[in-house]
């Protein structure tokens, strides 16, 4: 098998010649800026600036060579704008990050530095507008800051929450079809982030890529307008899923059979101990558009669906399946009711586990590299049986993560594979 079948064969449930590799396809299953470069530094890879792909959360992006040494089998094809509306077409230019390492940063991307040293994030480069972001002065990652305007609770408008959505601009169909076609080429499997079909996704509700945002943005009011607002909500839901699917129709046609697996949402209905939401309110204001935009992307495509919510999410995976997800991602066993080998007895033959590899919380930054290696193969011994499993961490590797302890993950995946 080559890379490309080894993940349709485990996401179709048929047992693959081993287990598949993801590191990086994704903003959830990716690594730390900084991570990337220890990465290539113990591995003996020629060093020099590393891209941040991602500069909310800082993720690096894995070059080829680094891709190779760790065995990865999934090929990344990100927007070419950023969450901040930096354009990754415009070129790249160093920067420091608050503890001297250098790394390369889309060329929009444009910070002012407070007199308490905090970096400041400005949206699309636009040092006129008002911050979107902050990262501390010994910070890693960027965080939103909060600028909902006074909302007048009778005017509230759907609209002003979907000034971010619209239909799709020609020169990025023409992006789409050009960097899926090259990430084809790489004989791995492409998986795709395309934007649009975020329902409710808390990292977007913020807008940090909007200059001057209306509508909800505060995090806190967002929650509980679900409760207080539902026809709001549904109805932006209903708004954007119809420009979603408009918008998948020019995609679809224009990158054809280049894209094997599509982020679809990214939206969190799980914390550590509990659910956000009641799986009624989830039924009643997720399900009719999650299931909507899935059942469209199975009939005009052969892409498989990406669903990311971390927590404890077990009393949702049934309406997961139900909606029509192919795939739940970063199944957070250290979560209550998460446990690995109960998950795969219960649903892992009705959707594909791509994550649940080994805990970011705990086991991989803090653990010795004996309790990585152990943590890895049971997962792996867990997972792997009969299909339904991609190996990635769960969720993001952080900064600060000990690079042994990564390299003893990638090791124990090919010790599992017998391919060390």
């Amino acid at each position: 098998m080559n890379s490309r079948e080894r993940i349709l064969g485990a996401i179709e449930h048929r047992a693959p010649d081993r287990v598949p590799l993801d590191l990086g396809s994704t903003s959830v299953s990716g690594i730390h800026v900084s991570c990337v470069a220890a990465l290539r530094e113990y591995y003996g890879i020629a060093n020099g600036p590393v891209k941040v792909h991602e500069p909310y959360q800082m993720l690096g992006w894995i070059d080829e060579d680094l891709r190779e040494i760790l065995g990865v089998d999934a090929q990344a094809m990100f927007p070419h704008k950023t969450m901040f509306g930096h354009s990754t077409l415009n070129g790249w230019k160093e920067w420091r990050m608050p503890d001297g390492l250098e790394v390369l940063v889309p060329a929009d991307f444009n910070v002012t530095i407070g007199e308490d040293g905090v970096i400041y994030m400005h949206p699309q480069g636009d040092l006129n507008a008002p911050p979107s972001a902050r990262m501390p002065n010994d910070g890693y990652f960027f965080d939103a800051i909060i600028r909902q305007p006074p909302l007048d609770e009778a005017n509230l408008k759907v609209e002003d929450n979907l000034e971010e959505y619209g239909p799709i601009a020609d020169e990025t169909v023409a992006y789409i079809a050009s960097a899926s076609a090259q990430a084809r080429a790489s004989g791995r499997a492409v998986v795709a982030s395309l934007g649009g079909t975020a329902l409710g996704d808390i990292a977007h509700v913020p807008a940090v890529q909007l200059k001057y945002p209306k509508g909800i943005r505060d995090v806190a009011e967002w929650y509980m307008s679900i409760a207080s607002r539902p026809e709001l909500i549904r109805e932006l839901f209903e708004r954007q899923t119809q420009i979603a699917l408009a918008n998948l129709a020019r995609i679809a046609a224009a990158a054809k059979n280049s894209i094997d697996v599509v982020f679809v949402c990214g939206t969190d209905f799980g914390a550590q101990t509990g659910t956000f939401c009641s799986r009624k309110t989830f039924q009643s204001l997720w399900t009719p558009f999650y299931t909507t935009i899935n059942e469209w992307i199975h009939a005009n495509t052969p892409w498989k669906t990406f669903k990311h919510s971390c927590g404890s999410v077990r009393k949702f995976i049934p309406d997961f399946i139900e909606c029509g997800f192919d795939i739940l991602n970063p199944v957070q066993c250290s979560a209550a009711n998460m446990e690995a080998g109960e998950l795969k007895n219960e649903f892992g033959e009705r959707i594909t586990f791509w994550g649940g590899g080994i805990d970011t919380q705990k086991t991989l930054p803090f653990g010795s590299p004996g309790d990585v290696r152990e943590e890895t193969l049971r997962r792996c011994e867990i997972f792997s049986c009969g299909g339904g499993f991609v190996f990635n961490t769960i969720h993001n590797i952080q900064a600060r993560t000990p690079v042994e302890n990564i390299a003893t993950m990638i090791d124990a995946v090919h010790e599992f594979n017998g391919t060390k």
